[in-house]
């Protein structure tokens, strides 16, 4: 915060900014990033809509199958949002239709420590439409779960400050479920699991320590660090953010039932979602750069099982593998069947899965979600931690006071813009996807397969570069030169 020269306005903590314009005082320019692109174009919907594909939280966006009775959205409702003279059902068939459900705030108790400034949180829906431009934008929003009169349906067409302040709500809701479960929960803690597995169960010379190891630097190291720092009693969960004092810790809970074996499987949850197809959803380039990632990572993993394992009886036979899986099912998935993680793996097929799975979780899945955080969270009204006013219950109310007095004080902004900051950067001397510099494996076949990753690494660098050229908004999250080896910040 010292270095962001935003600790001047700590002494104010709990004023509220006077307007938009305000939060540019502490906003921190740095010249054609994408936060100031985001600090231009915040309040469009088209900005809105394209942050659930290739935002810092590109993984909560489904396709819509059927309007939930919980989101009584009518066809008058959102009529002038269409643009291909179809109804909403015939929308929702063809395959234009997106739904964001924050269901799991529902019942998450707001932070109370702080007495002076109360705080809330919301579960909304959020209904978007593909229109002819192929852009994602928004139709309808509703800031609970529980449908009626004091609960209505936001839309485009209402009064410009009562949508605004939806759409404001719905970042907010974002930014917690993106902070504890997408980043927390689903990168941090399950490479813990692994971590932690691999130290007990496999010896130094096992050719699986050897892979996994450089996936596993400093990882238990900064968790215990945020479990001291950020997610403790007075740490910057609490200071900060409306999910603090405790309502983080009820989301983990709450948010471990869906973690998953087969949702660490990118091209499997990605399908899972409806959202595979690319001449569908062309502007994915989370899932597009995801997969070839993914693929990569597998073909390496192929490699590698193929030198060590010549037959699947050879996998079965391994007591330290199997020690080690069984290990990651019974303490870190406390033993639970329906999370689909294997007991034990008995195919080299199955093998190479698993492998890819802790690799790209605490490689790829990681860079996507922790690096855009100060492009896309920095300004601070696109991504509040903290709201100081309950949602609205009616429409034609709101004004723009209302919203300024709405979003975080001066304090809670300042310790927010330090902490995306610092999660945003990249160690020094940081290794990337595909350096190895500690040698762990002497044999020839393996320094091959690790020579041919690295080839189809750089193809994928290459891809992403050309295709973000000259692009306002490039997409570079999932470039493999930018994909640190594993969760060390």
């Amino acid at each position: 915060m010292e270095n962001l020269y935003v600790n001047r306005f700590m002494h104010m903590f709990q004023s509220s900014w006077s307007d938009f314009a305000d939060f540019e005082r502490i906003f921190v320019r740095i010249s054609n990033t994408i936060s100031e692109y985001v600090m231009q174009h915040w309040k469009e919907d088209f900005m809105f809509g394209y942050q659930f594909l290739n935002g810092c939280n590109p993984v909560l966006i489904r396709r819509c199958t059927e309007i939930p009775k919980k989101l009584p959205v009518t066809m008058d409702m959102v009529e002038c949002s269409l643009e291909r003279n179809l109804t909403l059902e015939e929308e929702v068939k063809q395959g234009n239709i997106f739904i964001v459900d924050y269901e799991l705030l529902d019942g998450v108790d707001a932070n109370k420590t702080d007495p002076c400034t109360i705080q809330y949180l919301a579960a909304p829906i959020c209904l978007l439409y593909k229109n002819l431009e192929n852009k994602i934008v928004p139709i309808a929003i509703q800031l609970g779960q529980k449908p009626g009169p004091d609960n209505p349906i936001f839309l485009p067409s209402d009064a410009t400050y009562d949508w605004l302040l939806a759409k404001i709500w719905v970042r907010s809701s974002d930014f917690h479920i993106h902070q504890t479960v997408t980043h927390l929960l689903r990168t941090h803690l399950v490479s813990e699991v692994f971590s932690i597995a691999m130290f007990r169960q496999l010896p130094a010379v096992h050719p699986l320590f050897k892979l996994l190891v450089p996936h596993m630097r400093f990882t238990i190291a900064i968790n215990t660090k945020a479990r001291e720092q950020l997610i403790c009693e007075c740490g910057l969960f609490d200071k900060a953010n409306a999910t603090g004092g405790g309502g983080h810790v009820q989301m983990v809970q709450k948010a471990v039932k869906d973690l998953t074996y087969s949702s660490l499987c990118f091209p499997e949850e990605i399908k899972a979602k409806g959202m595979d197809s690319k001449e569908n959803i062309p502007y994915y380039y989370y899932r597009d750069d995801g997969i070839k990632v993914w693929e990569a990572i597998k073909s390496f993993a192929e490699d590698v099982i193929h030198i060590y394992y010549e037959s699947d009886e050879v996998v079965c036979e391994d007591v330290e593998l199997q020690a080690f899986v069984k290990d990651i099912y019974v303490y870190g998935m406390r033993g639970v069947k329906a999370s689909g993680f294997p007991k034990v793996i008995r195919t080299r097929e199955k093998l190479a899965e698993y492998l890819t799975v802790i690799i790209f979780t605490t490689s790829a899945q990681h860079a996507a979600v922790n690096f855009g955080q100060y492009d896309w969270c920095s300004w601070i009204p696109n991504a509040p931690p903290t709201m100081r006013r309950p949602p609205p219950t009616e429409k034609g109310t709101v004004t723009i006071e209302q919203i300024v007095e709405t979003l975080p004080d001066r304090g809670r902004s300042c310790w927010h813009l330090g902490a995306v900051w610092a999660l945003s950067q990249f160690q020094d001397n940081e290794l990337f996807l595909g350096m190895y510099p500690d040698e762990h494996f002497v044999e020839k076949p393996v320094k091959e397969a690790m020579a041919k990753f690295r080839k189809n690494l750089d193809e994928i660098v290459n891809a992403i570069t050309e295709r973000n050229k000259n692009k306002k908004l490039p997409y570079y999250y999932l470039s493999p030169d930018r994909i640190p080896n594993s969760v060390a910040v």
